[in-house]
């Protein structure tokens, strides 16, 4: 055991965090995300929700400066559906933890299994909450 690491961090992800470079991508993924057949890595939290792994990742995880949309969200399907719930709990963690603005940039479903095949690796977690699908760009530990 180690002191403030909090429990949903499994040795696991915690190594997998600590071996991404800056620019690497890793997917936090809802229960119904085909996480098996898009990573290149994976990590099992089920058990875990999004906002529960986001706020515990968020405390070592710098994002990425250097580019415009740090993270990404997948876009609901049906143009008419009203943005899910769970974005507005994202962007008050990410808020917590940095100290910038960071938009949510909603990328549609297919283009967002696209760059989940790309990413470092993805987190399958138990989340049950529909588009509750996130991706974070890892960025630098400034001194």
């Amino acid at each position: 055991m180690l002191k403030h690491i909090p429990p949903c961090l499994s040795p696991e992800l915690f190594s997998l965090l600590m071996r991404m470079g800056h620019g690497d991508e890793i997917v936090l993924a809802d229960g119904n995300f085909p996480a098996e057949s898009h990573a290149q890595r994976i990590v099992r939290a089920d058990g875990h929700g999004v906002p529960e792994i986001l706020d515990a990742i968020l405390k070592f995880f710098p994002l990425d400066t250097f580019v415009d949309h740090p993270a990404s969200v997948m876009e609901p399907v049906d143009s008419g559906t009203p943005e899910p719930p769970i974005w507005t709990e994202y962007r008050t963690l990410i808020q917590k933890h940095e100290t910038r603005e960071i938009e949510l940039r909603p990328v549609e479903r297919f283009r967002f299994y696209d760059f989940a095949r790309s990413a470092y690796a993805i987190v399958a977690t138990g989340e049950t909450a529909i588009y509750a699908n996130l991706i974070l760009k890892k960025g630098v530990v400034m001194s």
